[in-house]
This record gives structure tokens, C-alpha cells and sequence, in this order.
């Protein structure tokens, strides 16, 4: 859990906090891409990209 902290850190050192809804919906949908890849979902994914 260190990397995410440190990333926190570094957005509001450097002021970019505008970054982080950013970061955090390609982390989300690369969650759900990774846990749908296996099921019978996974075509109706991929249409959406």
C-alpha cells in the first residue's frame, strides 16, 4: 500500500491533483478488464473499446 500513498504525496507536491480522477477510473476499468476477461462478459467489454 506504500505506492499508492507515495503517488497521493507526489500529486499534491506537485500540485496535479486533477490527475487523480484520471488515474483512478483507468485503474477501475483495467480492474474490470482484467476480472471480466474470463467470463462470458468479456465480448460485450471489448465492443465498449
Amino acid at each position: 500500500m506504500t505506492l499508492p500513498r507515495e503517488f497521493f504525496i507526489f500529486l499534491v507536491k506537485r500540485r496535479k491533483l486533477y490527475l487523480a480522477p484520471v488515474f483512478i477510473v483507468f485503474f477501475l476499468l483495467g480492474g474490470v478488464i482484467v476480472l471480466m476477461k474470463g467470463s462470458a462478459v468479456a465480448p460485450f467489454i471489448y465492443t465498449l473499446f
